[in-house]
């Protein structure tokens, strides 16, 4: 793989335009990486677009050509509810895709819930997070603490936050850790669960999928090289590409010399 570690605007017409786009560079992406080795993964992300690129994943044509049995799938954050509450990602991904594929429930790792009783004698939360970084440390190549993510799927907040990490929040400045608990969080439910940003960005490749106007002046702050700590999406740059994803509306304050002709 060619390492450019580069940053690059798609820019698609709407917000269909831009889940249909993305579906068919996910499944040809990963007929590349299967091709060239025996297991992939790939961390999901919650959200509206987020949602409807998995959607457009499993009504196209092509999904079948993938072996879903040697893909992992990894989630980015998950909200603090019950598993059955419709405002988590696992249930939202699921029925949007891994439900409709041949993914084996081993392959699906998702964060624990806020009525799995994982642990009686300890702060649940702080439980969850222990336990889905053990999950992640068996995964890992050894010697290393979490696995290679082959593609990460973020969206981004109107405020610029990724996966829960939040501008002004410890979550976007911890390096040691790979999972961090989010108590209070400005955007509801307030607790959570999330990878740190040193786990987000050893994946080969992350893209960052939005849409809307709300998020325009966001975009343009991550690009136009803000702090992490004011934009959290600045912070985020995969190892080989990380590519934003968007419709027209969160173009709009992106400098046109950034925006990458259609592949």
């Amino acid at each position: 793989m060619t390492v450019t570690n580069e940053r690059r605007v798609l820019v698609h017409q709407n917000r269909q335009a831009l889940a249909g786009s993305v579906a068919a560079r996910f499944l040809t992406n990963m007929v590349d990486v299967l091709h060239e080795q025996d297991i992939a993964h790939v961390v999901l992300t919650g959200g509206s677009v987020g949602i409807a690129v998995l959607e457009a994943i499993n009504e196209s044509a092509a999904r079948d050509t993938i072996d879903w049995s040697r893909v992992n799938f990894w989630w980015g954050d998950e909200r603090w509810v019950p598993r059955a509450d419709r405002e988590r990602n696992e249930l939202q991904a699921r029925e949007a895709l891994l439900d409709h594929v041949d993914v084996p429930q081993k392959n699906i790792h998702a964060f624990g819930a806020s009525d799995d009783h994982i642990d009686a004698d300890a702060d649940a939360l702080d439980a969850a997070a222990a336990r889905y970084t053990a999950e992640l440390l068996a995964h890992a190549p050894k010697g290393e603490q979490y696995p290679r993510f082959d593609v990460t799927f973020l969206g981004v907040g109107p405020d610029g936050h990724v996966a829960s990490l939040f501008p002004h929040r410890s979550g976007i400045r911890e390096r040691a850790a790979s999972v961090v608990t989010v108590r209070d969080s400005p955007k509801p439910p307030v607790d959570r669960l999330s990878l740190t940003r040193p786990v987000i960005n050893s994946s080969n490749r992350v893209w960052l999928v939005l849409a809307g106007s709300d998020k325009a002046s966001a975009l343009g702050l991550a690009l136009a090289g803000a702090s992490r700590d004011e934009v959290p999406a600045a912070g985020i740059k995969g190892r080989y590409r990380t590519v934003f994803f968007v419709d027209n509306d969160a173009a709009a304050q992106v400098p046109e010399s950034l925006i990458a002709p259609a592949y």
